[in-house]
This record gives structure tokens, sequence and C-alpha cells, in this order.
């Protein structure tokens, strides 16, 4: 079925070349929980052409107040499959390989490989470090958010900033991040997530603007956001 106007109002913001752009782009999503999920239909919506989405977890009751694909439908199904088939009702031009594993050690840089931008929507710290690791020694730039009650970070990270070692560190063993303690609502998972998929579109067009080198701290109950320089 052919949509010819589905981009019609992108093209005050964007050209149909950087449209054209778009299209041929490849972008995993790493994790399809609340930030993923919202992640994942944003980048269709837009036109990115090729995304592979990765997560081995299925939906539980307790991800209905925030993760976009999660309803009481899908309760007990798989993440990675249900943004596939979300993705395909969304955007059926759009290339999606969903991936039912959880990214370690062993295989992230198989599963990073051949992509041109990397969106981190995990909850887990040593995920998270093993994604950063394959990404840099990929040469593949990261747009790292994460989430903890009302307050979200973003930033983008290309292979040799400095704020690479700031945002990730070193590789530790475990770990889960802070939203344990603060919980994850509805608003932070999906507001945030929109400020990832800012930067991915502007990683993919070349645009002036990212967030390189500085970590964006938003914080939604105070409704301001206060940039940090990692330089």
């Amino acid at each position: 079925m052919d949509f010819p106007n589905r981009y019609k109002r992108n093209f005050e913001s964007i050209s149909e070349a950087e449209q054209a752009t778009l299209a041929s782009a490849h972008v995993v999503v790493v994790g399809c929980g609340g930030l993923g999920g919202a992640v994942s239909e944003m980048l269709a919506r837009a036109g990115v052409g090729h995304i592979r989405v990765i997560d081995a977890d299925v939906f539980e009751e307790s991800n209905l107040n925030r993760q976009l694909m999660a309803t009481e439908v899908t309760l007990g199904k798989s993440k990675a499959q249900a943004a596939k088939e979300c993705i395909a009702q969304v955007n059926s031009e759009v290339e999606v390989d969903a991936c039912e594993v959880f990214l370690d050690e062993n295989n992230a840089a198989q599963l990073l490989e051949g992509m041109d931008c990397v969106v981190d929507c995990l909850d887990s710290v040593e995920s998270r470090l093993w994604m950063a690791h394959a990404a840099l020694h990929l040469g593949i730039p990261v747009v790292h958010g994460a989430i903890a009650g009302w307050f979200g970070q973003v930033c983008t990270v290309v292979p040799g900033d400095p704020s690479f070692a700031t945002i990730y560190g070193a590789i530790e063993e475990g770990g889960e991040g802070v939203q344990k303690q603060l919980g994850n609502l509805v608003q932070t998972a999906w507001g945030t997530a929109s400020f990832q998929v800012a930067e991915v579109l502007k990683v993919l067009l070349g645009r002036d603007g990212m967030l390189r080198n500085r970590l964006l701290m938003i914080d939604f109950l105070s409704g301001s956001a206060e940039s940090i320089d990692l330089a």
C-alpha cells in the first residue's frame, strides 16, 4: 500500500534528500522497554528505513504504567517481537530485525556491526557497558538515555569523545540503574525517548546541535533541564 503523503509534515524541517538519507539508515535500539519501545516507534514514524531491536524480555504487568507496547493483550509476549509488529502497523516500509537476546560480552559486537547509530535504552549497567565497549571499537555513535523517577538524561557519544569514559567508565559485573530505587514514570520515559530520537536524527543527518560531550539532565518535576559539560 502506497502512502505518498506519509512524510509531508516532515518537509518543513527535513528536506526530501534528508528523508531519503533516513530511509537508507540502519539504527539499532538496545532494549525495548520504557525508552526503547517509544524510541522504536518514533524512529519508524520519522522514516528510518532499517531498525534492529534487541531484547530477550517479555512484558509483565508492572510494564503497563509506562511501556508504549505493553498492553493487557501483550502481557507475556516478547518485547522485541511486539516492537516489530507495532512498527509494521505504523510503517510497513521499514525493515525490522527483532533479536530476542540480551546483549552481553559475547554477542555485543555482532549485534551492533553494520549500524549507523546505536540507541542505548538499557537498564542493566553491565549490558550498557558491553554495548558501549563494542560501539567504541566498531566506531559507531551511541545515543545514551537513562531514566529514574522524574528524571532523565541524554547525550550523544561519538567514538573518540572523552565523554565515553565519563558516561560509561570501566566494565563491572552486575548492577542495575538507580531506577530500581526511584521507579519509572511514563512521562519521564517518553519524554526522554523523544530527546533520544532527536539526537539519532541529528547523527544520521549530520545536523548541528548534538549533545556531544555534554549530558542533558531533564527534571520533569520542576519542568527544567540542565546541560552538563563532560569534556
